[in-house]
């Protein structure tokens, strides 16, 4: 398993959520968890998914969320979940 986490924020706008997970069934990436809230008009969206049986290597997946992203209005990041880990440990 090839676990990434996806973040998701920007102004709430109707489709964000269909639109992104459109493009990872389209991939072959499994949702494996998501959460999400909207503050004050505001859309936050953290997913951690399994990118394992994905033809897509890390980098044009990320490339291609961030242009989604900007497609629709919203930053899409994109990191693996060894990165994230190193990156939120104590």
């Amino acid at each position: 398993m090839k676990r990434t986490i996806i973040t998701v924020v920007g102004k709430d706008t109707v489709g964000i959520i269909a639109k992104v997970c459109t493009y990872l069934a389209e991939n072959g990436i499994n949702i494996l968890d998501i959460s999400q809230t909207i503050v004050q008009d505001f859309f936050n969206m953290m997913m951690v998914v399994d990118t394992g049986k994905s033809e897509k290597n890390f980098g044009d997946m990320a490339d291609d969320l961030e242009k989604l992203g900007e497609e629709i209005g919203v930053v899409i990041k994109c990191q693996k979940e060894e990165i994230f880990d190193q990156m939120h440990r104590i």
